[in-house]
């Protein structure tokens, strides 16, 4: 009987393979199984009384004991909700409803039998009235091959004799041995039917402790950040919490399973089975592919599942499984496996239980992997970014007794890269020309768009000889006659010797610059005196092609530092635009003295570990002497990581 049992409650758990007949046991003669007519014949024979009911609470059957107790017919009651053809009663449940229909719902719901506590109801007496009697009842689900509750049993004992007789203080010896057998089995009866009371009592308040205990662990799996933590998690908070010896998560990838392994399973275990088939026999396996769990109660039904369970109860020590789908929709992303060294019975509550806990965790890995997606697009969009960037950040000239020094540090946050950048090229009539930018936005298109204003600059300013802030104006229509639309800042500057310099060797270098709404050029003057070259704000480049623009002159001695920058040099969390000045000016003076790429490289290092914005940075110096006997410098555009291309031994 246990092993057919067996097979009808793992029906439903995936695919089954009969387990070959077991040899009589020494001493046995083996038998065959009840056939429907003889199990008929049992029921309509039993002592003791029974009702029949299904999930509805509509009557089905009743034995003859049933219909001699309740003094009814069979016709009577079938087809009838029982609270119909019982109606009212001296005791009412806490909602005013009937505690009948309470304790039936209550086995329905819960897949365990549910004791009363003794019951008033009258019945009739023959001669149209009714007696007042007194009844135990229990009322016993009865699951289907899922273990959804299929019919409901209700047993019925009269005890009426025993409770008025007890009322009256009936002398017990009065009564004889008859009614002392009588006393003693109804005694016994309600011993039984009260400890009965309080298994089901302390079976409900275990699932009340496991449920808070889940609840807490469902609390940390939505927290989770990776499928590694949620693994940890799962694998750690959650099997204890179900009382489980081991278990395992499993990831569909493609046509495998990637599995995390719980150490309470072995070293062997993770090992063996740390991938397995999607098409494989074992549990997961099989609650992955189909969606639907599998529930093994103990070695002989997880033998009986199939050949390869042997390896598993011999590698784990574990004889009872549940395997639940991970599934969110139609979407099965795998499974999740438990096990448990001691056989398992798998009532409702503790099967509502795993479910809902597989639930929380299917959502949880659900959203990782959405995660998981979008940072891989974003590192192929960021790839692209930087890359394009990387064809346009080009390598600085080396013009005759100047040194210039470049560096782009892209932002932290994925995709960031954008609009930032610099440039420096010579014209034909000899001047050299700076230029650093900031294009709004940072993504691809961010990036795109500062391509544009890039090489439209670089065009105009060779092909029209003039100021920067004439090149600057001429950007601006430009910009608004091919529909860049966009904005930026620039900054635009010239370096050229003085008409009356030296004509060999080092001197003093005109520096003329127009700016358009970006953060003002830093001098660093031979003295070492720094300062801020700052003038009236200019509009941004891309509002108005017709707002005027003005020149600023200033002279450079040799030895001086001029530093372009973007706004994500001093724009940094929670300072304002002042206190990063001010930041920038005690910086640059505490370096001031470095070469001028391991100036760049310190003036940098602060913000290795990541910043809100890109971060391009261009630094020219004049230098003092003939330009042999300046240091030797590698003038190599940088990397997006803020290194540059090449090493030099200015660091």
């Amino acid at each position: 009987m246990r092993a057919s049992a067996a097979r009808v409650r793992t029906a439903a758990a995936g695919r089954r393979r009969p387990a070959p007949p077991s040899p009589p046991a020494a001493g046995r003669r083996p038998v065959a199984a009840l056939s429907p007519a003889d199990r008929a014949a049992v029921f309509l024979a039993m002592p003791t009384p029974y009702l029949v009911l299904d999930p509805d609470l509509v009557v089905l059957d009743a034995n003859p004991a049933y219909l001699r107790t309740v003094r009814r017919t069979l016709a009577e009651l079938v087809g009838h909700e029982l609270v119909d053809v019982f109606p009212g009663s001296p005791v009412t449940a806490p909602d005013g409803g009937s505690p009948v229909r309470v304790s039936l719902e209550r086995a329905r719901d819960t897949g365990r039998p549910d004791t009363m506590p003794v019951q008033e109801y009258a019945v009739p007496d023959g001669a149209g009235g009714t007696t007042p009697r007194f009844w135990s009842l229990t009322s016993i689900p009865v699951p289907d091959e899922l273990g959804r509750c299929r019919h409901l049993l209700q047993r019925v004992e009269d005890i009426t004799e025993y409770v008025t007789d007890m009322a009256r203080g009936v002398d017990e010896a009065a009564r004889g041995e008859a009614w002392r057998r009588r006393v003693v089995e109804a005694e016994s009866s309600l011993y039984a039917r009260g400890v009965e009371l309080q298994h089901a009592r302390d079976a409900e308040a275990a699932a009340a402790r496991r449920l808070a205990a889940l609840a807490a662990v469902a609390l940390e799996v939505a927290g989770a950040e990776s499928v590694a933590e949620l693994s940890h998690v799962v694998m750690t908070r959650g099997l204890s919490a179900l009382g489980a010896h081991g278990g395992a998560v499993a990831v569909r990838r493609g046509p495998v399973l990637e599995m995390v392994i719980t150490d309470g399973l072995g070293r062997e275990a993770q090992e063996l089975y740390a991938h397995l088939p999607l098409d494989g026999p074992l549990p997961a396996s099989v609650a992955a592919r189909t969606g639907r769990p599998v529930l093994l109660r103990d070695a002989a039904e997880s033998l009986a599942y199939c050949a390869a369970m042997a390896e598993v109860a011999r590698t784990t020590g574990c004889q009872a499984w549940a395997s639940l789908p991970l599934r969110v929709g139609d979407r099965v992303l795998g499974a999740l496996t438990l096990g448990w060294a001691a056989p398992q019975e798998f009532p409702a509550a503790d099967r509502e239980l795993m479910v809902a806990f597989a639930v929380q965790c299917a959502q949880t890995l659900d959203r990782l992997r959405v995660r998981e997606a979008e940072r891989e697009t974003l590192v192929v969009v960021r790839g692209l970014a930087e890359a394009l960037q990387r064809t346009l950040l080009t390598e600085p000239p080396e013009p005759e007794h100047l040194q210039i020094a470049v560096r782009y540090l892209p932002a932290a946050r994925e995709a960031q890269v954008g609009g930032d950048w610099y440039d420096s090229f010579v014209l034909a009539d000899g001047r050299t020309t700076l230029v650093i930018g900031d294009v709004s936005g940072h993504d691809q298109e961010a990036a795109a768009a500062m391509a544009q204003v890039r090489n439209v600059l670089r065009g105009i300013a060779s092909a029209l000889p003039g100021t920067p802030a004439e090149v600057l104006s001429a950007l601006d229509r430009a910009m608004r006659d091919l529909a860049v639309g966009t904005y930026a800042t620039g900054l635009l500057a010239t370096i050229e010797a003085e008409p009356d310099g030296p004509v060999t060797g080092g001197g003093p270098r005109r520096l003329r610059w127009s700016n358009a709404g970006h953060p003002p050029p830093l001098l660093v003057d031979p003295a070492g005196a720094v300062r801020l070259l700052d003038t009236r704000p200019e509009l941004l480049l891309g509002l108005d092609p017709d707002a005027a623009r003005s020149d600023h002159e200033l002279l450079l001695s040799p030895g001086s530092t001029v530093l372009l920058y973007t706004d994500g040099l001093v724009e940094r969390r929670g300072p304002d635009l002042d206190e990063g000045a001010a930041w920038l000016v005690d910086r640059v003076t505490e370096l001031r003295d470095l070469p001028l790429e391991r100036f760049c490289d310190e003036l940098l290092s602060e913000l290795s570990g990541g910043t809100d914005d890109d971060v391009a940075l261009l630094a020219l110096r004049v230098h003092r002497d003939d330009p042999a006997l300046a240091p030797a410098v590698s003038r190599g555009a940088a990397e997006p990581d803020g290194r540059r291309a090449g090493p030099g031994p200015g660091s």
